[in-house]
């Protein structure tokens, strides 16, 4: 492996553990157990390291280590405030730009949404939940040719994204139907060419991606920035 494919590889790598949260928020981590696991030397894993501290996925603090950071909400607020503020325009694109192929992509997905949801699922079935939810929500991207900006969205994202798989993952109540009824509502909205419908749509779905923060504040304190609770 190259050098410059092995950065790649050990920040890829990294990045998903974090985020699907096989490295729990808090949880100290070294250069060295992450080169064995990875099988890479410690230059790329160093360099990892600094890219997601500027990213505010790991906390390094001096004479003590490197840590992968806890739930920022206030960040994951932001996100979940620049989600709503695009979103909401990129859904009105929608309406205009709506392809065959895009269509067929979304109607795919939410099948595979509620297949899922028919029956019951464990932690690695809620992992592929999410990831559909992600994918709906990038082919509405680009439909209307704004993958950068769902990249760039995405870089900001860490925060929320971890906070929506814990809460898709530990609340054991927590109605999948609302979120796929959401889907699909703003779909047809979109394929109905109602912008106005969408958009009001496509606002009130984000505004549901921090609800529960009272459960999984109280059920994982440890996870979370403690001036947050």
């Amino acid at each position: 492996m190259s050098n410059n494919s092995a950065k790649v590889f050990a920040y890829n790598q990294l990045k998903d553990e974090i985020l699907k949260l096989k490295l729990i928020p808090g949880t100290k981590i070294s250069e060295k157990i992450m080169s064995d696991e990875l099988q890479v030397s410690r230059t790329p894993i160093r360099e990892a390291f600094i890219r997601l501290a500027q990213e505010e996925l790991l906390t390094i603090v001096p004479q003590s280590g490197t840590f992968v950071s806890l739930i920022n909400l206030s960040l994951a607020e932001e996100a979940r405030f620049v989600r709503e503020i695009i979103e909401t325009n990129i859904v009105g694109l929608c309406c205009e730009n709506m392809t065959d192929e895009i269509s067929l992509k979304l109607e795919m997905n939410l099948k595979m949404q509620e297949m899922l949801a028919s029956n019951e699922v464990g932690k690695q079935e809620k992992e592929k939940f999410f990831d559909l939810d992600e994918n709906f929500h990038k082919e509405l991207f680009i439909c209307c040719g704004k993958e950068r900006t769902w990249k760039m969205i995405q870089d900001m994202a860490g925060h929320l994204n971890r906070f929506r798989l814990l809460r898709l993952k530990d609340i054991k109540d927590l109605d999948w139907e609302i979120l796929i009824s959401h889907h699909k509502e703003i779909y047809e909205a979109i394929l109905g060419g109602n912008r106005t419908k969408a958009e009001q749509l496509m606002s009130d779905h984000m505004r549901l991606m921090l609800s529960e923060k009272g459960v999984l504040l109280q059920e994982f304190p440890e996870y979370f920035y403690p001036q947050q609770y």
